[in-house]
Parts: structure tokens; sequence; C-alpha cells
């Protein structure tokens, strides 16, 4: 199969879908594969380490849309994208489409096969395509609501951990999932008060067994959640459900119960946000003000640090990828069946529930297409 990756063109995204070790191994086993010339620039990768590893470098995106079968991303691709899909090709990337109606009809109307990392569920119920960028967008929040805090950016002038005869900063995570488990690590690390809010359970009784008497876990309810923001000085939202919209826990109304200078970062922001005051910023301009409060909403925050980004990402689709490059899609999925929820979009059909049920519209069972 003809593999191929170009650099994003998303603002201020520097991660790339193949390194050049990616490239190798697919070169390996049997496929050809075609770089945009510096697609893995920004994450330090030079264009020579993608052709000795057996890439064939081409000098635009659009050649490298043209050629290949099968094209690897990080981002969703964008409107100026949209023209260069074709028919049959696989997409294999991050799609957030339940936030995105413009692009889930562009693939559509390509006929574009798009397989989503992010909906890809394995047996376990674990999201491995999604889990290593969960772990650094969870650690970053608290890096960047910490920062945030500072009164020099705004902030109320808190520091998270105090000092003797201070008090710490109180911390408010909003899911403890993946993304909510790795801001309490750091959260806990850097000597908060940490209160971790989740609708299930067991996932609660699961992090006090980890954290025990450092943190205190809530059950999810519209109360709990509002006492809890309301006296936060960081809110952390880290709301998923895969393929649907994020539902907004966060009221406009909590949001104006908070004192001036509180932070919120919605890490959820992908799937449109957590909180109903949240709205898409980048990392050259991350920060907005609502009712004094200060929101970090920025859209790709792995992309802040793309060398460790890349690497964690990669690790976890090359497997995946390799499986649909040797046997193509279809017979991909028969062998290995996790691999049907990745796809979303399959000839113009929409395939994902969660998507459809995001949009009000129907959706097609991807096993009664292949």
């Amino acid at each position: 199969m003809k593999v191929g990756t170009v650099k994003e063109i998303k603002k201020q995204e520097y991660r790339v879908g193949l390194t050049p070790d990616n490239v190798k191994s697919y070169v390996n086993a049997g496929h050809e594969v075609f770089v945009e010339k510096d697609a893995g620039a920004g994450s330090g990768f030079c264009t020579e380490e993608y052709a000795a590893a057996g890439a064939v470098i081409l000098d635009t995106a659009k050649e490298v849309w043209d050629t290949v079968d099968m094209m690897v991303k990080v981002k969703e691709p964008l409107a100026d994208e949209y023209p260069l899909f074709h028919e049959g090709l696989i997409l294999y990337t991050y799609l957030h489409l339940a936030a995105d109606r413009p692009q889930t009809d562009a693939l559509m109307a390509g006929k574009v096969k798009g397989v989503a990392y992010e909906t890809l569920v394995e047996r376990d119920g674990s999201l491995p395509l999604l889990a290593p960028m969960s772990q650094i967008a969870g650690r970053l929040s608290i890096q960047e609501g910490a920062k945030y805090l500072e009164k020099i950016f705004g902030g109320r002038g808190v520091l998270l951990s105090g000092v003797p005869g201070t008090p710490k900063a109180k911390v408010v995570i909003v899911g403890g999932g993946s993304v909510g488990t790795n801001a309490c690590k750091i959260a806990v690390g850097m000597g908060a008060d940490v209160t971790v809010i989740d609708l299930n359970i067991h996932r609660l009784a699961y992090l006090d067994d980890i954290f025990g008497a450092r943190i205190q876990t809530l059950y999810s309810t519209d109360a709990n959640i509002e006492n809890a923001v309301r006296e936060a000085d960081l809110v952390v939202g880290c709301v998923l459900i895969p393929g649907l919209a994020a539902p907004k826990l966060i009221k406009e109304k909590y949001v104006r119960e908070m004192r001036p200078g509180s932070v919120i970062v919605d890490v959820a922001v992908d799937q449109g946000g957590c909180c109903e005051t949240t709205k898409v910023t980048y990392h050259d301009d991350p920060i907005y003000e609502v009712d004094g409060v200060i929101h970090y909403c920025v859209g790709n925050m792995p992309g802040a640090v793309p060398r460790t980004s890349t690497i964690a990402l990669t690790n976890a689709t090359l497997k995946y990828g390799l499986e649909i490059a040797g046997k193509g899609l279809e017979k991909a999925c028969r062998e290995n069946t996790v691999l049907y929820s990745a796809v979303n979009t399959y000839d113009g059909k929409l395939t994902c529930k969660n998507v459809a049920d995001s949009f009000g519209m129907d959706h097609t069972e991807i096993t009664e297409l292949f």
C-alpha cells in the first residue's frame, strides 16, 4: 500500500503522523511511504532522516495526498484539505467529528474511509490511541493552570502547593478518566488540595485507592460540581464520551460564582468542551476571560510538546496502521474486530453511532458494509 504523511496545517500544530522509525517499519513490511518535505521538522525529525528510513520525499502536501492510499495524520483535516480527498482514501488520524459537522460532510462527500484514533475501543474497553495524548494533556493541564494562576497572567496569584502557614490552591478535576488521572498525579505531586468528580463510582474507588487521603472524590451531580467549582482556584475539565460531544457539566452560572482570577482548563475542547463558556483557543493566544475567570481552551494541547507527543502517539498508532496497510481496511477489520470501532465514515456513509447522534443523523453499521 502507498502510505503517506504531510505537515499539519492547523495553527501551531507541530506534531507529525509518522516518525522516521515508523517509516522504516512500513517500508520493511513492503509498503511505499511518501512524506512531505519538512513534515516532521516541528517535532525535530529532519527530512534526511525520513529519506534514510526509505521514504519518498515530495515537495508539496498535494503531491502526497494525490499519491497515497492511506494518509496518516495527527489532527483532523481542515477546510483547505477537503479538496485533496479522493474516493477510497483511508484517512487515519484524530477526527473529532462530533464537534465538526463540515468535516463530517466533507468526508462523506469525498467517500473517504475515516478511521478515527479517538473512537478505537479495545476489547478491555480502553482507548489505546487516545490514551497517550490524554496522559500528556492531563499533565499539561496542571502545568498550564498553575502558570495562569500567576498574577502576571491575570490569575489570583496563588501557588498550587502554598507554603507553610498558607492555604494550598484548590484544584477541581471534573472527570476521572485518563486525562483526569494524569492531571491528578501532577496536582497531587505539586501539593495542591485536589478534588476529583466523576459519575463512575468504581472509578472514584480506584482513584481513592491510588491517592488515598491526598484527594477528595465526589460523585458527579450538579450540586457537587457547582459547590466544588465555586470554591476552586483551578478547574480542569476532563470529560469524554467517545465519539460524542462533551456534556456541558460546568454551567455558565457556576463560572459567574467563581472568584476573579480563578482558572479553567477545558481539555475536552476538542469535543466541544465541557464548560458552557468554552471556545477554542491556540497556543499563541491561549487564554480569554469570562466573568473574571481565565479560560485556557487550546484545542491541541499536546502540540506544545511535539517531540514527546509525536513519539508517544505513534508508538500507539503504528500497530493498527500496519494492520490496515497490510490487509486493507476491510480485511483488517474482519480479522481484528476492534478496528471496526475506529471507522467513522465509509463510502459516503456515517458509521459511528455517537457522531450521528450528536448531529441527529442516521448512521449505517459498519459491519453491514463489508
